[in-house]
């Protein structure tokens, strides 16, 4: 019976990986968010932050492209104004920074709009504004 247990445990941790969406990426950008923020600190404008994780990507071996234009469709016409997220990780995952004091629904609204227009589902917004940590919320299409 416990041999039993432990197994149901065992299979049940493992389901719960599968179904979280690119987890291992994820720990792999969320540990270079804080590794930003640790050298950092809190009240640099967005534009460093994006440097700085810029920087601390390549030097973790993380494919990403920065700034990329993401066009936009109305009934099946391209529009003329385009989405630019601050980094797609792996081809799959929308990275969009912020340093404000607090993230709204604005901004999480800013990342599901990202990831309707590439078709991708998984998205963080990374908020380097906090003290007395960066966070980084998971949003899932």
């Amino acid at each position: 019976m416990i041999l039993h247990t432990v197994h149901e445990k065992h299979e049940k941790a493992r389901k719960m990986d599968e179904e979280i969406l690119h987890r291992e990426e994820c720990y792999q950008r969320q540990g270079a968010v804080f590794d930003v923020y640790r050298e950092m600190g809190c009240g640099f404008l967005e534009a460093v932050y994006q440097e700085c994780l810029g920087n601390e990507l390549l030097k973790r071996g993380i494919s990403f492209v920065a700034h990329q234009e993401l066009k936009l469709f109305y009934k099946g016409e391209a529009l003329r104004q385009t989405y630019i997220p601050d980094f797609i990780c792996y081809g799959s995952i929308i990275v969009e920074i912020k340093a404000l004091s607090a993230i709204t629904g604005a901004h999480k609204t800013q990342v599901l709009n990202y990831l309707k227009a590439t078709e991708m589902r998984l998205g963080l917004l990374v908020n380097f504004g906090c003290y007395p940590k960066a966070t980084v919320e998971r949003i899932v299409l």
